[in-house]
C-alpha cells in the first residue's frame, strides 16, 4: 500500500468515525458520465452546509478551477463560498500529490466523499479540475441551475472514486467555416465539452465556405475569404448567388481573438488543433487570391454559400477549389500562414487537411503536367503526397507536427505525419501499422452531424448515426499496436447548423458517448446503464436550459415486402423499455390506440403512419408521422 492511499484511510477514518451524521441504508444514484474507471459508494451522505468553504494550493494553474467550483456551488446553492488556501477545515479540499502517483498520470484523480467533508487529490492541476467535474454530477440537478435553486437538499453520496484517462487525445472537432460562430460561442462550446472531460478542441478554421482567421501578411483571406451569401435551405442545393445579394455573413477571428480563445482553452486543460484546409477545400482563400489555383480561379467564383460545387456521384468538381500543386506561389502562401499561425497555438499539431481533393482541374492543368514529369509522379495520389509532404516540411520548420486526414495516404504518407482516419478505420489501421501515430475519428460512429433518427422526423443529411452506434466505438481496432492510437474524437460539421441550440442537439448525447468510448475503460462500457445515466443527464440539461436530442426515444422504421407482396412494416427501439403506439387514419396515438408488436401491413388506402412511444404510461418519445409512399419506397424485395 502506497503512502498516498495510506493517508486516504487515516482521513476516511478521521472523518468517519468521529460523525454524529452517519446514516445506515441510503440510497443515491450515481451517474457520472464518463464512468470512472472504480467507484465505491459507501451508505452515507454528504450534506453542503450554508457556508462552504474550499482549500486548494495557491498556483497559477488552479485560479480558473477553484473559481469555476465556487461559481456553480454559489448560484446554484445560494449560499456563501470562500476560499481557504490549504485550510484542513475546509468544507471541499483540493491537494496536489507532493509524491507523483503513476497510476492515475497527468489527468487522474482520486475523489472521497464523506459525511465530514470532499477531498480530491491528483498530481496534476488538470486532474483537479477533472474530479471537479465528477463532483458536480453527485450533486442533485439542480446543481446545473444559473440562479439559486429552492427546496433542493444539496446532498452528494458518499463514494470514494479512483479515475484516469484511458487515452490522452479526448477530442471534438468545430466546423467554424461553414457558419462562423462568434468567440463567446467558441468559449461555450470549450465549458461544455470540459464537462465530460474532453481535452482537445479540433478547430476547423477554413473551407470553400469561409476562412475564419486573419493572417495579417495576406488581407484578403478576411477581407474576401471570411464572407458570403447567407442561404437558408440544405446546403448543397442552394441557388449560385447573384452579383448583387449582398456578401455580408460571416466573420473571422483576429490573432487577438485567437490568444484570448487559446488561454480561456489553456486554463481549462484544453489544446486546440487548428486546422487549414487545403489542397482542397480552399474555394475561400481562392476568392481572396484566385492566383492561387491552377486555374487562375475561373472567373473568381467567390466565397462558397452552400451552393453545389462538386458533382459527388462523378468525384468531379465544377468549381476549381483546390490550391495548385505546381505553383511556387502555394507553398510561399502556406509558409506565410503557418508562420503567423504557429505561435498562436502552443499545441504541438497543426491539422492541414488533405480529404475530398477533387482533382479535375489538376488533370487539366499543363503545370501540373510540366509537374508529374519532372518529379517522376505516375498519377494524381502522388501529386497530392507531393504537395502534402512540401506541406509537411514547412509545418516542421515552424517547430510543429503535421496532421491530415487519411487521404494524405493516397500516393505515400509524408515521413512523420499523423493520420486522423475518417473515412472509417481503414486508413487509421493502414497508417498505424506503418508506424504512424492515428486519431481515429470514423463516420461510421463519430460524426455528429449526421442525423439521429429518422430523416422524416430529424433535420434532413445524407446519413444518420444513432446513440447506440457511436457507444460502440472502439478507438483501438484488432491487431493493432495501441501506442500508435493516440486516441479518438468526434467531429462536427456545420454545414446544417446554423446557430448554438442546434449545435447542442446534433452533439448532445452523442458527445456524452464519445466521451466515455475515450476516457473510460473499455470493459467498464455498458449499454444499459449508460441509457440510464444518459437520462440523468437530459434532467441536468433541463435544468441548465441547455438543448439535447430526445432521439434514442424515437423508433426506427425498415420497410420490406411480405410473401404476398405487400409492404411490411417493422418498428424497433434503441433502448428497452418502450412501448410503441401507432394509427393509420391520420389520427394522433396514444397509449389506448393499438401496441405494436408485430410487423404492419398498411390498410389499402392508408397515406399515414403514426407513431409514438411510450414507458410506463408516459409519453417519451416524439410524435413521429411516417408517409405509407415513403416506406413503399424504402421496401426492400
Amino acid at each position: 500500500m502506497n503512502s498516498f492511499m495510506k493517508k486516504i484511510i487515516l482521513v476516511l477514518s478521521c472523518f468517519v468515525f468521529g460523525l454524529s451524521s452517519w446514516t445506515q441504508n441510503v440510497k443515491t444514484e450515481i451517474a457520472i458520465i464518463p464512468i470512472p474507471v472504480k467507484l465505491v459508494e459507501t451508505r452515507a451522505v454528504f450534506y453542503l452546509p450554508k457556508n462552504i468553504s474550499i482549500s486548494a494550493p495557491a498556483i497559477p494553474e488552479l485560479k480558473q478551477t477553484v473559481g469555476f467550483l465556487q461559481k456553480r456551488l454559489s448560484a446554484a446553492t445560494g449560499n456563501t463560498v470562500s476560499i481557504n488556501n490549504l485550510s484542513t477545515a475546509s468544507t471541499i479540499k483540493l491537494e496536489l500529490n507532493k509524491t507523483s502517483d503513476a497510476v492515475i498520470g497527468n489527468e487522474g484523480y482520486y475523489l472521497i466523499v464523506v459525511p465530514a467533508g470532499i477531498l480530491i487529490k491528483a498530481n496534476k492541476p488538470a486532474g483537479l479540475f477533472y474530479g471537479i467535474q465528477t463532483l458536480l454530477q453527485l450533486f442533485p440537478k439542480e446543481i446545473e441551475s444559473a440562479v439559486a435553486a429552492q427546496h433542493v437538499k444539496w446532498q452528494a453520496p458518499c463514494v470514494e472514486i479512483m479515475d484516469y484517462p484511458r487515452f490522452g487525445w479526448r477530442g471534438l472537432m468545430f466546423d467554424v467555416a461553414r457558419h462562423f460562430f462568434t468567440k463567446a460561442e467558441v468559449k461555450t462550446f470549450i465549458d461544455d465539452m470540459v464537462r465530460y472531460k474532453f481535452n482537445l478542441l479540433h478547430w476547423h478554421l477554413t473551407d470553400d465556405e469561409g476562412w475564419r482567421i486573419q493572417i495579417k501578411s495576406l488581407p484578403k483571406l478576411t477581407e474576401v475569404g471570411a464572407w458570403n451569401v447567407k442561404k437558408v435551405g440544405y446546403f448543397g442545393s442552394f441557388s449560385i448567388p447573384t452579383p448583387e445579394e449582398p456578401r455580408n455573413y460571416g466573420g473571422f477571428y483576429t490573432q487577438e481573438d485567437i490568444k484570448e480563445i487559446v488561454q480561456y482553452a489553456k486554463e481549462r486543460f484544453v489544446n486546440i488543433l487548428p486546422e487549414i484546409d487545403v489542397p482542397g477545400h480552399s474555394l475561400a482563400a481562392i476568392a481572396a487570391y484566385p492566383e492561387l489555383s491552377c486555374s487562375g480561379g475561373v472567373g473568381n467564383h467567390g466565397v462558397g454559400s452552400g451552393e453545389s460545387i462538386k458533382d459527388w456521384s462523378k468525384h468531379e468538381a465544377l468549381v476549381d477549389d483546390n490550391l495548385c500543386p505546381a505553383n511556387e506561389n502555394v507553398y510561399q502562401f502556406l509558409d506565410k500562414v503557418i508562420s503567423e499561425i504557429a505561435p498562436l497555438f502552443p499545441f504541438e499539431y497543426i491539422h492541414m487537411g488533405g480529404d475530398e481533393c477533387f482533382k479535375t482541374f489538376w488533370e487539366k492543368s499543363e503545370a501540373v503536367k510540366a509537374l508529374m514529369q519532372k518529379e517522376g509522379l505516375k498519377n494524381m495520389e502522388e501529386v497530392q503526397s507531393y504537395f502534402e509532404k512540401r506541406v509537411e516540411k514547412i509545418v516542421e520548420s515552424k517547430g510543429k507536427k503535421f496532421m491530415g486526414w487519411d487521404e494524405i495516404l493516397e500516393g505515400g504518407l509524408a515521413p512523420s505525419a499523423a493520420v486522423m482516419s475518417w473515412q472509417g478505420m481503414k486508413g487509421g489501421i493502414e497508417a498505424a501499422k506503418m508506424g504512424h501515430d492515428v486519431v481515429m475519428s470514423p463516420t461510421d460512429f463519430a460524426y455528429l452531424d449526421y442525423m439521429q433518427a429518422d430523416a422524416v422526423i430529424e433535420p434532413r443529411i445524407y446519413a444518420t448515426l444513432r446513440l447506440n452506434k457511436v457507444y460502440q466505438f472502439e478507438p483501438v481496432p484488432p491487431g493493432v499496436d495501441a501506442k500508435y492510437i493516440k486516441g479518438g474524437q468526434a467531429n462536427l460539421w456545420t454545414e446544417q447548423i446554423y446557430n448554438m441550440r442546434h449545435l447542442q442537439y446534433m452533439v448532445w448525447p452523442r458527445a456524452f458517448a464519445i466521451a466515455e468510448s475515450v476516457w473510460s475503460p473499455k470493459e467498464k462500457k455498458n449499454w444499459k446503464n449508460f441509457v440510464t445515466r444518459v437520462e440523468d443527464h437530459f434532467k441536468r440539461y433541463d435544468v441548465a436550459e441547455k438543448k439535447y436530442a430526445p432521439s434514442m426515444y424515437d423508433p426506427a422504421f425498415s420497410a420490406k415486402k411480405d410473401a404476398d407482396g405487400n409492404l411490411s412494416i417493422e418498428l424497433s427501439t434503441e433502448i428497452e423499455g418502450l412501448d410503441i403506439y401507432y394509427s393509420f387514419d391520420n389520427s394522433f396515438p396514444d397509449r389506448f390506440y393499438p401496441k405494436y408488436s408485430s410487423p404492419l401491413i398498411p390498410p389499402k388506402d392508408a397515406v399515414m403512419l403514426k407513431v409514438i412511444t411510450y414507458r410506463d404510461k408516459e409519453p417519451v418519445g416524439r410524435m413521429t408521422s411516417m408517409p405509407i409512399k415513403e416506406m413503399q419506397s424504402r421496401m426492400k424485395k
